[in-house]
């Protein structure tokens, strides 16, 4: 494991340790109603049957008061925003999947770890590694919109590559979850592998999120 991403999860795990409890996750951001649609690239999971295992497994203790467990098919690593579906017009959005798949072709599919559990305030993740494959991909996708837009949105630092596998949904008492949380940091983590990125409209529904795939883009000619 890398400096970076073992001081992440050490400063991360020291702070959950003086957590009295819980935030809601499900407060709406700005921008978001119930109705409306975001455009997101995003890393999906489907098909891996070793990370499924390790999530199955680890949610079966974590059914506790206070977390929303994420389906199997919800699963996801967010990688980069674009914006509301009723903000970006049909052509912009043809042009920017068509540059990111031009500038994908030449990267390789991603080998990646998930685990150990990383818990904090709104939710319990697992950490994502090595951090820097992922963050060359979101660089590549940020390249590819910067083609198409003069601006372009997100910052390009303070992104932590991360796998929520529960939210928090509600201002739950942290303590009986943190003695679970003890018993399951050192679980040996699962390995996938990531053939393309997905660019997906994103809603919520219930205290989850939901999404329509738009287009994919593959990692690899």
């Amino acid at each position: 494991m890398s400096s970076r991403e073992l001081a992440s999860l050490h400063q991360r795990w020291t702070a959950y340790q003086d957590l009295p409890e819980l935030t809601n996750h499900w407060y709406w951001r700005p921008g978001w109603r119930a109705d409306r649609q975001f455009y997101t690239w995003h890393l999906t999971f489907e098909g891996q049957a070793e990370l499924h295992h390790l999530v199955t497994d680890v949610q079966r203790q974590l059914a506790l008061p206070g977390l929303d467990l994420v389906p199997l098919g919800g699963l996801h690593l967010t990688m980069q925003g674009l914006g509301f579906t009723d903000e970006v017009t049909n052509s912009d959005l043809d042009a920017v999947v068509a540059e990111t798949r031009r500038r994908c072709a030449g990267l390789s599919p991603l080998e990646l770890s998930l685990g150990p559990v990383d818990p904090d305030a709104e939710g319990i993740g697992l950490l994502v590694r090595p951090w820097d494959r992922v963050e060359h991909l979101r660089a590549t996708i940020r390249g590819a919109i910067g083609e198409v837009w003069q601006t372009v949105p997100e910052a390009p630092d303070g992104f932590r590559p991360h796998v929520t596998i529960a939210y928090s949904g509600g201002q739950a008492p942290a303590g009986p979850i943190r003695t679970r949380l003890n018993a399951l940091r050192h679980q040996p983590p699962a390995r996938v592998t990531i053939r393309q990125a997905t660019l997906i409209a994103l809603r919520r529904e219930h205290r989850s999120y939901g999404w329509t795939t738009v287009a994919t883009t593959p990692l690899g000619a």
